[in-house]
This record gives structure tokens, sequence and C-alpha cells, in this order.
């Protein structure tokens, strides 16, 4: 019985003092966009009201006064809603950072905008990069592994 009530009292004194996470309420203010590539800043500093990133661990949707966190992208869709319009890149990796002030940070190698892409392009692409992944050439099948992962990527974002 002892037992049992103590565990109560730490539950209850636990709760009081470690933060809990929900989900995101609509947030007042902006999320701040820094959108970085190493040939250009595709935004800076610029007001946007959401962000929806192709996240390792899932898809995230940032939104301001979101939680702080650092994200390693996956080869996919950022898309970048500014009030009712809606800006969608395709990156094939990099880095989110969330901060404090309600600043979103993405560094990408590259990133283009999504109806830059013909889907027949992708699809022929797709077709050869397959042919070389079982090359005997174990350079050759590993570029042939990363080409088909974005360009499987690419092509789902498409459809």
């Amino acid at each position: 019985m002892f037992r049992l009530s103590a565990a109560r009292t730490l539950a209850k004194s636990v709760n009081t003092v470690v933060a809990k996470r929900t989900y995101a309420e609509a947030a007042d203010g902006a999320l701040k966009l820094q959108f970085a590539l190493p040939h250009q800043t595709l935004f800076s500093g610029t007001p946007v009201t959401q962000v929806n990133l192709p996240a390792k661990s899932g898809q995230i949707g940032i939104l301001a006064n979101h939680v702080p966190t650092v994200e390693q992208l996956v080869p996919g869709v950022v898309e970048v809603l500014e009030g009712s319009s809606s800006k969608k890149f395709f990156v094939s990796g990099g880095f989110a950072t969330v901060q404090p002030d309600s600043t979103l940070a993405i560094t990408s190698v590259e990133a283009f905008p999504l109806e830059s892409f013909s889907p027949e392009n992708v699809r022929s692409l797709l077709a050869e990069a397959q042919k070389n992944v079982s090359s005997a050439d174990e350079v050759a099948a590993a570029e042939a592994a990363i080409q088909l992962e974005v360009l499987e990527a690419l092509q789902a974002a498409l459809k």
C-alpha cells in the first residue's frame, strides 16, 4: 500500500515539473524561413505560415512556436505555405533546424521547383538507374542505388 501511494505522489510531482509536448496550435506570428543552397538563398528570414518537410523520421509540418529540433532531410518535397499560396521544392537531402525564436533554417545541396521536372525524363532516368544498380562495378552500383532512391522519391512527388 505504501509503494502505491508513494508512486502516485512521485507521479504527481513529476507531472508538475516536466513539460508536456502537445500538437501545435495555430501559432501567433509567423515562422521565419531561411532556405539556403551552396550557390543560392531561396528564402532569407521570410515570414511564412507553415513548412512541410521530408524528414528522416517522417513528414513534418512546422509552424511558428514549434519545439526546437534538428532534422535530417531525405529526398522529397519541401512545401512552403505563404498565406493561401504554396511553393514546392524537391530536395535530395539536407538538414532543417527549428530555433526557439520561430526561425526555421533549411540547408540543402540542391533544391529545384517541383514544376521544373518532366515525368517522362524521370521515368527514363529511373529505368537507367535500375539497370545500373545490378552492375558488377561496385562504385557504379552504389551510385545507381543513390540515384534510384532520389528518382523514386521524385517520381512519387510528381504523381
